[in-house]
C-alpha cells in the first residue's frame, strides 16, 4: 500500500483509507461482528486511515472503531472524525462550548484522550470565514483534546476559503470520476499550502462499482433511497448529485474502460484517484470483508495509462459537467 502525507497533516497515511459511515448502519443494517471484521480486513490489507463522524449511527461508528482500537493498540491507524451535526446546522452553534461537548463525546466513543483529526462536518458556508471558529479550534489543539483539525466541504469555494486558513490540516471533498471540479483549483491550492486532500464518495455512492441498473433498489433507510432529491442533506452526497440513470449509463462505459486493463470498475476508480499526486487518501466505504480487501488493492495498482484520465474527463463533459460543475 502506498502511503502519502501533507505538511500540515504531519503523518503518513495509506492512500486508500476506509470510510465508516455505513458501519453506523445508515446504509442498511451491519451487525457488530461484521463491522469489526471489515475494520480488521482493511487494516490487514494496509489501510491506516479510518474516517468516521459523531453522527454516523449516532456514534455507533465511532464506538465500533474505539472497540477495534482497544483490541489492536499497536495498529498505527490514524482516525479522522467529524463534528457539527449533532445540533441544528446553524452558524451560531459552532462555538467553543459546542466543540468541547462534541469532541468530549467523540473522545469517549473512540477511547482516546486526543483525537487525531477533527473535521467540521460540512457546516454552513459562513462558518468557513469566521475567525472565532478557527481560534476556538486552536484552543482545542492547545488543550490537547485534538491534535489537528480540518474541514469537510460541499463546494469548491468552501474548500478554497478553508485552505487559506493556516491551521487547517485537511480538506475532505467529494472527488470521483463523475465529480471533477476539485481538480481545477482545489487540489493545486491544497498542494501549495501543504493541506491534505481526503477524497470522499469516491465511487459515487456505488455507481462506479458498475453493479447498478436503472431497476436497482436500495433499503428504505439507505440514503440512496431517501435522499435522492436532497430531502435529508445536500443531494451532492448521494450519487455525487448526478442523475441516477445517466450515472448508470456512464458507469457502463467506465466499466468497459476498466475491463480493458483487467480491473474491476471500483478498483480502477479508486486507483485513478489514488494516483493523483495531490490526493492524500481516498475513503471508500465497505460493508463486507471482500469489499474492504478489494478497495485496499487499489492502493497498489500499477500506474494507469495516460489516456485513462483523458477518457474520464471526456465522459464527465458528455454526461455531467453542465449539471454538476456550476453547482458544487
Amino acid at each position: 500500500m502506498i502511503t502519502r502525507t501533507a505538511a500540515r497533516l504531519g503523518t503518513p497515511v495509506s492512500v486508500i483509507g476506509l470510510g465508516t459511515w455505513q458501519l453506523g448502519a445508515d446504509w442498511g443494517e451491519v451487525n457488530e461482528d461484521d463491522a469489526l471484521a471489515v475494520l480488521t480486513a482493511a487494516h490487514d490489507s494496509g489501510v491506516t486511515f479510518f474516517d468516521t463522524a459523531d453522527v454516523y449511527g449516532d456514534g455507533r461508528s465511532e464506538q465500533l472503531i474505539g472497540r477495534w482500537l482497544s483490541a489492536n493498540p499497536d495498529s498505527g491507524v490514524f482516525v479522522a472524525t467529524k463534528m457539527g451535526r449533532r445540533d441544528a446546522l446553524e452558524a451560531g452553534n459552532f462555538t467553543l462550548e459546542s466543540f468541547r461537548r462534541w469532541t468530549d463525546r467523540s473522545r469517549e466513543n473512540l477511547g482516546t484522550d486526543t483525537l487525531d483529526l477533527v473535521q467540521l462536518h460540512c457546516p454552513p458556508t459562513a462558518v468557513y470565514s469566521t475567525q472565532q471558529v478557527y481560534d476556538d479550534l486552536d484552543t482545542l489543539v492547545a488543550d490537547g483534546a485534538i491534535a489537528r483539525y480540518g474541514v469537510s466541504v460541499e463546494t469548491v469555494d468552501e474548500a478554497l476559503t478553508a485552505i487559506a486558513r493556516p491551521g487547517v490540516a485537511s480538506i475532505q471533498i467529494i472527488l470521483n470520476a463523475f465529480r471533477l471540479k476539485p481538480l481545477d483549483e482545489v487540489l493545486p491550492a491544497a498542494a501549495e499550502a501543504g493541506v491534505a486532500i481526503i477524497a470522499r464518495v469516491p465511487l459515487a455512492s456505488g455507481l462506479l462499482s458498475g453493479r447498478y441498473t436503472a431497476e436497482t433498489t436500495f433499503a428504505e433507510n439507505d440514503h440512496r433511497t431517501y435522499n435522492r432529491t436532497g430531502a435529508a442533506f445536500d443531494v451532492g452526497e448521494t450519487f455525487s448529485g448526478v442523475d441516477y440513470e445517466q450515472g448508470v449509463t456512464a458507469a457502463v462505459e467506465f466499466s468497459a474502460q476498466a475491463a480493458q486493463l483487467g480491473l474491476a470498475p471500483s478498483v480502477a476508480a479508486l486507483a485513478w484517484l489514488a494516483q493523483l499526486p495531490q490526493v492524500t487518501t481516498v475513503i471508500p466505504g465497505a460493508r463486507s470483508v471482500e469489499q474492504a480487501v478489494a478497495n485496499a488493492s487499489a492502493g497498489s495498482v500499477a500506474p494507469l495509462p495516460s489516456g485513462f484520465g483523458a477518457d474520464i474527463a471526456d465522459r464527465y463533459d458528455r454526461y455531467f459537467r453542465a449539471a454538476v460543475h456550476p453547482r458544487w
